[in-house]
């Protein structure tokens, strides 16, 4: 992986980081000088994370962590702050599509089920991981970036939370909320010089959509909506995420970085 100082001196903590976009965007942070602390309810994966980081010279610690759980969130960013003396930089990757973990293949083009037939549990749980989540870690890094003098949070969102499809009705809701919760904290927070902005990734290839993909018929709709004919990789949506977590976005705040291979250009 390509290292530079993009993030030099920059103590970041990256949530969802055992898989996906989450652990890319680790790896990234860390290749670019960050020192990252990478969070998960994957205790095995995580902890191989952070040691790949290390094996390959970058500074990286596992913390498990549920996200819905505020007590936890307290701990962390004390215990982050205790450690590293400040937090620059939290990136909220953490999510669920809300389709039953037990579908190995996705056999509709819905892939949580219809509105009708989805259950007020499932609603609550996508809704509590999905938005709740990202509330949850914002609020609690606010007081520690003042301290830091500002500080960059990137949400991840989704282009469900631009546009509507099949997918999880719970699913966009969730995404569309982190968008206008993402502005919403940006304005009450720029005299403090904490950024926040929300990224929406199209179809990427990922744990997370593994089962979607897995079945051709819907692998092959999402690649025709694709103008540029592939399936993103998590190493596109942690480049975008780091734009937004280094000083290059220094005047970018409260706004949405689709990278989606043109789909919501159609």
């Amino acid at each position: 992986m390509e290292t530079g100082n993009r993030m030099a001196g920059k103590v970041a903590i990256v949530t969802g980081g055992a898989s996906g976009i989450g652990a890319e965007t680790a790896r990234v942070f860390a290749a670019q000088g960050a020192t990252v602390v990478l969070c998960d309810i994957n205790a095995e994966l995580g902890e191989s994370i952070a040691n790949e980081i290390n094996e390959n010279g970058g500074a990286a610690t596992f913390r498990s962590l549920e996200v819905t759980d505020e007590a936890q969130w307290i701990a962390l960013v004390a215990d982050t702050e205790k450690a590293f003396g400040k937090i620059d930089v939290l990136t909220n990757i953490a999510g669920i599509s809300g389709r039953d973990p037990r579908q190995n293949v996705q056999t509709t083009l819905t892939a949580g089920g219809l509105l009708e037939d989805q259950s007020l549990e499932n609603w609550n749980q996508v809704m509590a991981i999905n938005a709740t989540g990202t509330f949850l870690g914002t609020k609690h890094v606010i007081a520690a970036m003042r301290r830091a003098g500002g500080g960059s949070i990137v949400n991840i969102s989704s282009i469900c939370g631009i546009i509507g499809s099949f997918s999880n009705a719970a699913y966009h809701a969730s995404k569309g909320a982190v968008r206008i919760f993402s502005k919403s904290a940006a304005i009450q927070y720029a005299s403090d010089k904490i950024r926040v902005n929300s990224v929406h990734p199209g179809f990427v290839d990922t744990p997370m959509t593994e089962p979607g993909h897995a079945n051709p018929e819907v692998a092959q709709q999402r690649l025709d909506a694709t103008p540029l004919g592939r399936f993103g990789v998590p190493h596109d949506i942690a480049m975008g995420c780091l734009f937004l977590a280094s000083d290059e976005s220094a005047w970018v705040t409260g706004t949405e970085l689709i990278i989606d291979g043109g789909m919501t250009a159609n």
